[in-house]
């Protein structure tokens, strides 16, 4: 109930706040590329219901055809603006509507995508417990997971195998360690993060 009341009194002074930087991307990213400013995504969220994330397009149009993954800082499909909101996370800030709405939270496990979800075996499938959020343990240890793909021939297999199994151990951990201090120490630290590297 207070998690819930914390999402709905930060997500609606975020959005005012944040009102004139929003007008400020769209209008950059409308000159910058073809297509609209928003990008929508099918994503999992909880109880295994999929909801429509939405961002600040950082790709060319119609670039998620080519795969889910971003690999490297020098992906062909990412724009020129979408290299520096992708830094900063600003294409994430939209996702301040799902929040409203109560598909998402400030922190919780990262909705994934459908393909990914329908890989999970028993335990990993808990994460969908829990409201899915813009943070996580793993958002931030994977902070840079773009780079740490760019490293491999077969970045989607190494996702699979390695990166997701590993992600969703964290989820777990959050989980299980769940709590307002807990989020406002991770929302802290993911801040620190995004400025600090």
């Amino acid at each position: 109930m207070i998690k819930r009341l914390f999402d709905i009194i930060f997500s609606i002074l975020g959005l005012i706040v944040l009102l004139p930087l929003f007008l400020v991307v769209t209008l950059l990213i409308l000159i910058d590329s073809k297509g609209g400013a928003f990008f929508f995504q099918s994503r999992v969220g909880k109880n295994n219901r999929d909801f429509q994330m939405i961002k600040f397009r950082t790709m060319f149009s119609n670039s998620e055809k080519k795969g889910f993954l971003t690999v490297g800082n020098t992906d062909a499909r990412i724009t020129t603006i979408g290299r520096w909101l992708r830094r900063y996370k600003i294409d994430e800030f939209p996702q301040l509507l799902n929040i409203l709405k109560g598909e998402m939270s400030f922190v919780g496990p990262r909705p994934e995508v459908r393909k990914y979800v329908d890989l999970y075996n028993d335990e990993q499938m808990s994460v969908l417990s829990v409201k899915q959020g813009l943070t996580d343990y793993a958002s931030l240890e994977y902070i840079k997971e773009n780079e740490i793909l760019e490293q491999y021939d077969n970045p989607e297999e190494v996702y699979i195998e390695k990166i997701m199994p590993e992600k969703l151990a964290l989820n777990i951990k959050y989980i299980k360690d769940k709590g307002f201090f807990t989020d406002l120490k991770i929302m802290l630290k993911t801040i620190q993060k995004i400025f600090t590297g």
